[in-house]
């Protein structure tokens, strides 16, 4: 674990992957490597694409990527895909869409399975932008399962959250839904060429409106992704919410609350694992059995459990 950890700060690819997956299977240690890499992050901005199925979140990535090279930076691309809840499987496949990617040596694409997560991300994200901060890069892109109008774990995770709508999705309530439409620092109307695209972004305006006291208003614009019109202005506009951030001093707020949403959630994970181990238990089928009787009712079980778990017996 050692040298695959000293591999990792030197820049080495396959001890990034290699990291990536111990820490998605909670392998034995994973936690003492985040321990270990911790000092080594903070350095990487992180991005999250969002929007609905069929978007063109993978191609409008993929093209941001292609211009954040062109600068010479380092970049790392989270793809997150739903996985199954009968078969347990994914099929990762927005990594595809970014195939011409995968042999640049300063690109790291990883498709994640959501595992049973809710919000739209796997529950190993926050790990893997951690470990791809480590790595070197400059940017993370953190690319959402295609989302309805509660997976918001994304505005969690990133610096700055874009999202990405097409036209012909909904009437124009769909624009002023809350959820998802609130948490999008910058807006992009994919596929600008087909009829309705402006009207989309009129709704989206219309609804910005409704807030009258920004103090940075979310910017919006159309593009076509497979072409990669319109999406040199997205870029302009990241960088436009990135100087915002670091200039109001929002950037480290931002972050010490991510901070601290991801230590409960820490704790309870480590609870949920306690709590879980208690369905095996002896005790648990015999205080069932008398549930049935009536001779004690379920609230006072659950006292007794979480008296056990507090004093760690």
């Amino acid at each position: 674990m050692e040298n695959l950890i000293k591999a990792l700060l030197d820049g080495n690819k396959r001890a990034c992957a290699k990291l990536i997956t111990i820490v998605e299977n909670e392998a034995e240690g994973y936690e003492n490597v985040l321990k270990i890499i911790y000092k080594h992050t903070g350095r990487a901005y992180v991005i999250g694409i969002t929007g609905p199925p069929g978007a063109g979140k993978s191609t409008v990535t993929d093209k941001l990527v292609k211009l954040m090279r062109k600068e010479d930076k380092k970049v790392g691309v989270i793809a997150i895909d739903p996985t199954s809840p009968f078969t347990k499987g994914a099929i990762l496949g927005d990594r595809i869409r970014m195939n011409d990617l995968s042999t640049d040596k300063n690109v790291f694409i990883r498709s994640m399975g959501t595992r049973g997560s809710l919000g739209g991300l796997s529950s190993a994200t926050q790990s893997a932008v951690k470990i791809l901060d480590a790595y070197g890069c400059d940017y993370i892109f953190i690319e959402t399962v295609g989302v309805g109008q509660s997976e918001i774990d994304i505005v969690k995770t990133a610096d700055t959250t874009l999202m990405v709508m097409v036209p012909g999705l909904g009437d124009d309530i769909q624009a002023i839904k809350a959820g998802v439409m609130e948490i999008g620092d910058i807006f992009v109307v994919n596929k600008a060429d087909k009829e309705g695209a402006k009207r989309t972004s009129i709704e989206i305006e219309m609804m910005l409106d409704f807030k009258k006291d920004w103090e940075f208003r979310p910017l919006v614009n159309l593009a076509i992704a497979q072409t990669g019109d319109g999406l040199e202005t997205t870029y302009e506009n990241i960088y436009k919410h990135r100087a915002f951030l670091e200039s109001s001093n929002k950037l480290q707020e931002k972050r010490l609350c991510r901070n601290k949403i991801e230590i409960k959630e820490l704790v309870q994970r480590k609870v949920s694992k306690l709590v879980k181990n208690l369905e095996y238990s002896d005790e648990l089928d015999e205080l069932l059995a008398k549930t049935i009787t009536k001779e004690i009712d379920i609230y006072s079980i659950s006292e007794i459990l979480f008296e056990k778990i507090r004093n760690n017996k």
